[in-house]
Order: C-alpha cells, then structure tokens, then sequence
C-alpha cells in the first residue's frame, strides 16, 4: 500500500494527536496543524520531515489556505484531510450569549468549511481523496443543555452529507466520523456559557450525573480505527466511533420514525387532502 499525505487541523491532543501517530507510525506523512506548533514539536523530533507543522486557526480562512498550499508543495499531493479542530459550548439555549454561539458555529462550520474548500481543488486535480469530518453523536441526536455544540454539529452534518453526494464523480470520499463519550481532554476544552441562570440549575445537575456515571474509553485505538477507514476501498458516509451512541441512537431514530407515522395525517392535511 502506497504511503498517504494526510492533513490534520487540531493535531495538540486529544483525536488529532492519535490520528497523526497512527498515520506516522506506518510511514505516513502528515501537515500537522495547531494554534500553537510548540505542541507539535514532539512529534518533530520523533518523525522528522515526515511532520510538516502549521500554525492554523481554522477560523482565519487566509490563514487555512496559506497552511493547505504549504502541505501541497512540500508533500506534492493530499490523500487524507481530518477536519478535527473544535470544541462544545455548552448550556441551554435561553442561556447562550450570541456571540457565544456565533464563535461555536466559526470553528465547528465555517473551520471546516474554509480547509474543506481549500483542500477540494487539490483533489478535484488528483481525482482522488478521502474527507473526514469529526461530528458527533450529538450531531445526530441531543440532550440538553448541548444545544449550541449540536447546533454545529448537525450543521456539520448536512454540508458533508451535500458535500459527498457533489464531489463522488470526482473519486473524493467522504466520512462523517461521530464519536460518543471518550476520556480525552476534549471536556476541559468545553466553554460553558458566561450567562448561566439559576433556573437550568438541575438540567446542568442532570448532565453533570450523567458524565459521572459514564463509563468512558480512552481515544488510544481511534488511530487504528481511522486507518482501517482511510484503507477502506468503499468507505462509509456515517460511523460511530466507540459503542455507547449505538445504545441509544438507534431508539432515537424509531422514535422519530414512529412519530412521523402517528402524524402522517397532519402531514397530508397540509396538502389539503
């Protein structure tokens, strides 16, 4: 199997930081991205020229451009671009300042928007790649309090899904990557928001007991996991990562499906039938 060029926004920790071990540890070669590339420095020092390090803010589009045409010319082609770099605001909606939602959707949506469009003319021109996008169970269903992060995510959700179905004539893939509840860093990077009212006092209680009784796994296999992905020959849209969403995503969905029958009525009425 020919080596792999890979770009990775959010390469610091947490999935980034696997996703780039696992490429580099077979001999892959990744342009690492993060605010501050002194994060990235071990990994220099253990892969060589192999790590091209790039200092990116995903919400800085001039920025993004500037780091993908570096990747290009100093590996010559990008087969695997992981659109990973984000964070979750959390707190319910009445609460959310605007601006506290609008920085949410800058590097959640228009992050991956603005490497999404930079990448797309270099593998228009290969006719080949791989697109991951780093959404979320949360991205397919919600608990609240998590309104502004699945916001984001469920936009995420409907520009790469749109994204795949234009871009598959030109031999571009493209995956949705949804993990549930991993012990990573990734909460401590959780902005709650600075207009919290007394009043959502139990809903924060509610998800404060749930992530306490949560049995979590470490992101240690994800590297693996998105090579066997990346390897793939036909790969899917839409997976989970870890099983805990396959525990109740699945009966979110029936729900959904059962209610949409129980009001198929309504539904006609609207057509005046």
């Amino acid at each position: 199997m020919m080596s792999k060029v890979w770009f990775i926004t959010g390469s610091s920790r947490g999935f980034g930081r696997e996703f780039a071990l696992a490429a580099l540890e077979r001999g892959d070669r990744v342009a690492a991205t993060a605010r501050d590339t002194t994060t990235l420095t071990e990994l220099v020092k253990r892969f060589g020229d192999a790590v091209l390090p790039l200092r990116v803010d995903v919400t800085d589009r001039a920025q993004v451009f500037e780091a993908v045409a570096a990747a290009k010319e100093r590996f010559g082609r990008l087969d695997v671009v992981v659109n990973n770099a984000g964070y979750s605001l959390i707190g319910a909606v009445e609460e959310l300042g605007e601006q506290e939602l609008r920085d949410q959707l800058e590097t959640n949506v228009f992050g991956v928007f603005h490497v999404t469009q930079a990448v797309l003319p270099v593998l228009r021109g290969q006719g080949s790649g791989h697109i991951i996008q780093i959404s979320s169970a949360l991205g397919v269903a919600t608990f609240g309090g998590t309104g502004g992060y699945s916001a984001s995510k469920f936009a995420l959700e409907g520009l790469s899904d749109a994204l795949a179905q234009e871009v598959a004539a030109f031999g571009i893939k493209v995956t949705l990557i949804e993990p549930g509840a991993f012990a990573t860093d990734f909460a401590s990077s959780s902005v709650f928001t600075a207009h919290s009212q007394d009043t959502y006092a139990p809903l924060y209680a509610s998800l404060a007991e749930m992530g306490a009784g949560a049995q979590t796994p470490g992101p240690e296999a994800v590297g693996d996991a998105i090579l066997q992905l990346v390897d793939a020959e036909e790969p899917p849209l839409r997976v989970f990562f870890g099983a805990e969403p396959t525990g109740w995503i699945p009966a979110v969905y029936q729900q959904r499906l059962e209610t949409w029958a129980e009001w198929a009525h309504v539904s006609k009425a609207a057509e005046g039938k």
